[in-house]
Parts: structure tokens; sequence; C-alpha cells
């Protein structure tokens, strides 16, 4: 059994026990967070289509830990000009486990 769910605007497809890393949640750690947004549902082979999503349908997970990415280097530079410009970033995210998906 697989869902497509909508966290914060993204998609991703999930089943039950998978871990996956999600935009930053507001939640700490060890809390249960419920995703009302199920776009599709697959239960072997039975597929359910929303429009645009399942009304009784939801997707709890357990949040893990909060993490960052990988440091993303932008450089900037213009030539013969002594312009130089080195900024970084790190995405910010929560890795979650799926408890369980109801349809």
């Amino acid at each position: 059994m697989y869902a497509i769910v909508d966290v914060n605007s993204r998609q991703y497809k999930v089943k039950q026990g998978q871990e996956i890393y999600v935009d930053l949640q507001s939640a700490e750690v060890g809390t249960d967070l419920t995703f009302n947004k199920v776009l599709l549902a697959d239960n072997e082979g039975n597929v359910s289509v929303g429009t645009p999503t399942l009304s009784n349908a939801s997707v709890s997970a357990t949040v893990l830990d909060h993490v960052k990415a990988d440091k993303v280097i932008v450089f900037k530079k213009k030539r013969r000009k002594g312009y130089r410009v080195k900024k970084g970033h790190r995405q910010q995210f929560t890795k979650i486990r799926i408890e369980n998906i109801t349809v």
C-alpha cells in the first residue's frame, strides 16, 4: 500500500515504515503528525484518486529528527573587475517515519 501526500505544497510517495525528509516542521522530536491532503491511495491494486484530495484518507507520521542538508556554495565573480562574492546555504529538513496510511 502506498499513497501520494501533499506536505507543504510538495508531493511525496510514501509507504508504511518509510523514512523521508520533508521541509522543516514546527513539531518536537517524537511527536505525531497527521497529513490529511492525500491525493492518491493504492491498496493492492485498488487505486483511489482524489478530486483534488481524498476526503476520508490520512497519513500519520512520527518526527524522528531535525537535520540540515549539505552546504550549497553560491559564488559570483565578474572578471577583471575584482568582484567576488561567496555565500553558503544549508536547507533545514525534518526526518519523519510514516506510521500508518488510512483510506
